[in-house]
């Protein structure tokens, strides 16, 4: 087989794998209140079906992408699907709150790892700009998009069986996902000159990260101020000062914090930060108003997302790439943020006897526009001045900033929410008014996260266009 042929191939492999990964950030969101009965579930413990995930993830893609560098990206892509797969397997057929939890838990671990190294190998592998170009624009719709491919799904599954088959369906794709790596991605590897494990930087970023994770999701339900709250995110702060300090020192780090004095690494981070806050806010919140305040079904919400999907699909795999290459990364994403800005704030006007035609579909339209526009120049902004030997922890970072991200948003933008819908109900407010009204808020502040992620991708980033960038 020719190698050209080979690497597309290998990249089909690597976007099934991410779009694994990238499902169980919101398949399972519409299962939660089948989830919730069947378990037992209270709505305080239901939380951590999520949360559990979550923190793991967060905590490990630094680590994990640094494994692959050191010890063979092939080698620890298998690993961690591995790992994703079976945990998958054993949610699948939980019947106890714990074990689920556990189950999820270390499904975040095996997810963070094939996720960092997924997209180092994407870079690696498409090294000229105008394939890399098309490569990511793929790639990025997977991610991009795996979001709300996952609500559709989650939809489909939890209305047609029950909530285990939202677990159970990664079986059959990661099995195919872990003998087709066998085949198309290379084994070889070459260790960076340095390759030594940083572990007091590994458990330092990775406890920190931990914490910070765990104070945030939890800060709804111990309260943003209390003792609890405060006191885990302090130890954050120091564990992430101790990790710093260390990579400063340390012979090989596991961050080399040259890394961070990349004007475009840095800028592109702090994007990705602020667009994930946003992007997890119409997720979980769009899905919310449909179910709880215009009575849709599972399935129903998640075919209300095709829009969007299809959208995404389109501007993703092709038009992406030409748009990145025509008008450059810093325009592309910059625009494409601003369309996601204008679909949040269009959310932010839904009324509580909302209608799919004029308060859905439009801002979903919207927001498949911005999505498919933005992921490729941002992953390209973040990635390209990297070096080879250091791609597996830049997507580290990455991924990172964009858990991270995520985490904070939603659960600001859901204590937003939740405040302004307890203040109307105690002023006798209805339910489905109160509801909204929270909802809007939350989707108004969306909307201005998506907005500053626009005005600093537009103003801060400096990246210089060149013939060979535009040819395609």
């Amino acid at each position: 087989m020719k190698e050209g042929n080979r690497r597309w191939l290998a990249l089909i492999v690597l976007c099934l794998a991410t779009l694994m990964v990238v499902l169980d950030t919101t398949i399972v969101n519409v299962a939660l209140p089948s989830i919730q009965v069947s378990l037992g579930f209270s709505s305080t413990s239901l939380a951590w079906v999520i949360n559990a995930y979550a923190l793991t993830y967060a905590g490990f893609l630094l680590f994990g992408g640094r494994l692959g560098d050191l010890y063979g990206q092939r080698r620890f892509f298998l690993l961690g699907i591995t790992l994703f797969t079976l945990c998958s397997l054993a949610c699948g057929l939980a019947t106890s709150q714990l074990f689920l939890i556990a189950a999820r838990a270390v499904q975040g671990i095996g997810g963070a790892v094939a996720s960092a190294i997924s997209l180092s190998l994407v870079m690696n592998m498409f090294p000229e700009p105008s394939e890399r170009a098309k490569a990511m624009g793929i790639f990025g719709f997977v991610a991009a998009g795996g979001g709300s491919v996952g609500a559709l799904l989650g939809g489909i599954l939890t209305g047609t069986l029950n909530w285990h088959w939202i677990f159970l369906v990664n079986l059959p794709i990661g099995i195919l996902v872990s003998i087709l790596s066998m085949y198309f991605l290379s084994a070889e590897h070459v260790p960076p000159k340095h390759a030594h494990l940083d572990v007091w930087g590994a458990l330092t970023v990775t406890l920190s990260l931990m914490l910070a994770v765990y104070a945030i999701v939890n800060g709804n339900i111990a309260g943003w101020v209390s003792t609890q709250t405060l006191g885990t995110l302090a130890v954050a702060a120091v564990l992430m000062g101790i990790f710093l300090w260390v990579e400063s020192r340390v012979r090989a780090p596991l961050m080399p914090l040259s890394l961070l004095r990349m004007r475009n690494v840095a800028v592109a981070n702090g994007v990705g930060i602020l667009w994930s806050a946003s992007m997890f806010s119409w997720f979980f919140l769009s899905a919310l108003y449909m179910q709880l305040v215009l009575k849709y079904s599972p399935l129903k919400v998640g075919l209300a997302f095709i829009p969007a999907n299809l959208i995404m699909a389109v501007f993703s795999i092709w038009l992406s790439a030409k748009v990145v290459n025509r008008f450059g990364i810093r325009s592309s994403l910059a625009s494409g943020l601003s369309l996601c800005a204008a679909g949040l704030l269009l959310f932010a006007r839904a009324p509580a006897a909302g209608s799919f035609l004029f308060d859905v579909l439009p801002p979903m339209v919207l927001m498949g526009f911005g999505a498919g526009i933005s992921f490729n120049p941002m992953l390209l902004a973040a990635m390209n001045d990297v070096p080879e030997d250091e791609s597996g922890l830049a997507s580290g970072i990455v991924n990172t900033s964009f858990m991270m991200g995520g985490a904070l948003g939603l659960a600001i933008l859901a204590s937003i929410a939740a405040s302004e819908t307890a203040h109307l109900l105690a002023t006798g407010a209805s339910a489905a008014s109160a509801l909204t009204a929270g909802y809007d808020m939350a989707f108004l502040a969306g909307g201005l996260s998506a907005a500053c992620a626009a005005a600093l991708a537009g103003f801060a980033l400096q990246i210089r266009k060149t013939r060979k960038d535009i040819a395609i």
